[in-house]
């Protein structure tokens, strides 16, 4: 059974053209579980999806999030337009939904949970911080903001599922024993549903 979720992080400060950008294969209305539009804006608006570096993730950038669940895995797609060119981000699922503060998203979502991290230690332990327990994707930019990375994981969801996606200042996540897991700030963060 497949199921395809699309959020996407909409035009803000600019218009929009008539160009849907490096998202443009969308799955029919058949395939789509769920649809949700934020708006990637300063944290002072009140609106689900935040921008906290207005340099680096531009109010007004336009995301696309793609969530196709297999049997046995699940493939994640993020699409961007009008991000910073000619630039790298980190991003991943996180366990709660955004807020004013980077850290409102909480830590990365792990399918299988690091009994050692904690709400103030987040894992670390490549065992458990690693790209087939989270949800990691490398996103580049090209000359114009826009870019597109996508990963499959080898599980599905159960009871959890994350409740964003947030892109992180480092273009790579560090997989080494006390950092794995790790990519810098957080500056940028939408409330993205996974089913």
């Amino acid at each position: 059974m497949r199921v395809v979720i699309v959020v996407a992080v909409l035009c803000a400060a600019v218009a929009c053209g008539g160009d849907t950008g490096p998202g443009d294969a969308k799955p029919s209305e058949e395939e789509v579980a769920a649809r949700e539009i934020g708006v990637l804006a300063p944290v002072d608006a009140a609106v689900t999806a935040f921008t906290y570096d207005q340099e680096a993730a531009p109010p007004g950038a336009e995301l696309e999030l793609e969530v196709i669940a297999g049997d046995d895995e699940t493939t994640v797609r993020l699409s961007a337009d009008l991000l910073q060119p000619d630039r790298g981000y980190a991003a991943h699922a996180h366990t709660d939904p955004c807020g004013r503060k980077g850290t409102d998203a909480g830590p990365h979502y792990q399918h299988e949970v690091d009994p050692a991290a904690t709400p103030e230690r987040p894992s670390v332990d490549p065992a458990y911080a690693n790209p087939r327990n989270e949800i990691w994707l490398e996103l580049k930019t090209d000359a114009h903001g826009n870019g597109v990375a996508e990963t499959t994981v080898p599980f599905t969801f159960g009871d959890r599922v994350p409740s964003s996606i947030v892109l992180h200042e480092h273009p790579v996540t560090e997989t080494e024993q006390g950092r794995a897991g790790s990519a810098g700030g957080r500056i940028a963060c939408f409330t993205a549903p996974f089913r």
